[in-house]
């Protein structure tokens, strides 16, 4: 397990700032959108990737109370974060696709005004939403015998009593549910308007010597990859959540699964991204090779 979390977080960290390395020669609004959704993912590999890698090759007792209050706050804001300019991202990119005759049209102008003050919302929210952490998260160094806990390694996670931990699971799950519906239904009409738009245009496609497809469409391409690829694995991580919030003891491999699914879609969300955009490839792969 020690080698996997940590092949895990190297091959996330050097994804995740390589192309945000890429983004900050760039100052498009999707672009913004984007550094803050690399920054949030390498939150979540430098807090909980970190310690859940020394945890598994054997350092045990390195964390206090407040280390481990503050890692699992990192962490929990940064999964937050990610999760919502990824919604957010898709719901630009929906916007800034649909045609003149849409209803979302007059908002193509607005749209990139409001990206900054989108952005800071998501992380003022997830800051404030995650504020809880504090209540049930306790080191292994204190003295506090816990006597209903679920063991993370290097943390002890309390189960308080099940009317507090019912409230603040569907807290912590109404944002991610919410998320998740937005990007459901930005991408399907992401997905109608490319086809739509491919019918129109079917002619130009048979005389046009070019193969290569319109940047927007690339764009938007890697884009529902990226939620395609978001909904899989958060789809999961949610129902670990859930299923740790309803069990109080849990195996070994359950939480060491739950883990490393929680952190699959910061490790390949910048790989997929990369893979649709030839210049991040030509800069960031030699720079891996350099470092």
């Amino acid at each position: 397990m020690g080698v996997v979390y940590l092949t895990q977080t190297v091959v996330g960290i050097l994804g995740n700032v390589c192309f945000l390395y890429h983004c900050l020669w760039r100052s498009r609004p999707i672009d913004f959108i984007l550094k803050h959704l690399m920054l949030a993912n390498s939150l979540v590999f430098l807090s909980k990737g970190v310690t859940q890698t020394m945890a598994s090759l054997g350092l045990k007792l390195f964390l206090s109370d407040a280390g481990c209050k503050v890692i699992f706050y990192v962490h929990k804001v940064g999964r937050g974060v990610s999760i919502s300019t990824t919604c957010l991202l898709s719901v630009f990119q929906a916007i800034m696709i649909s045609p003149r005759s849409s209803r979302w049209a007059e908002h193509k102008a607005k749209a990139p005004k409001y990206v900054g003050i989108s952005v800071s919302l998501c992380w003022s929210l997830n800051m404030m939403l995650n504020s809880t952490v504090v209540l049930y998260v306790t080191g292994k160094l204190g003295k506090k015998n816990l006597t209903r806990k679920r063991d993370f390694g290097h943390c002890y996670v309390e189960f308080l009593d099940e009317i507090t931990d019912s409230l603040n699971t569907v807290l912590v799950s109404i944002p991610d549910v919410f998320c998740l519906g937005l990007m459901l239904w930005a991408s399907s009409n992401m997905v109608f308007i490319l086809h739509r738009h491919k019918q129109q245009v079917q002619y130009i496609h048979r005389t046009s010597v070019s193969c290569q497809s319109a940047p927007e469409t690339r764009a938007t391409q890697s884009i529902l990859v990226l939620v395609s690829t978001f909904v899989s694995f958060y789809t999961l991580s949610f129902i670990f959540h859930i299923y740790f919030s309803v069990v109080n003891h849990s195996s070994f491999w359950l939480v060491n699964t739950s883990v490393l699914t929680s952190a699959c879609f910061p490790t390949v969300s910048p790989f997929v991204l990369m893979s649709r955009d030839s210049s991040a490839l030509r800069l960031c792969f030699p720079w891996i090779r350099i470092t």
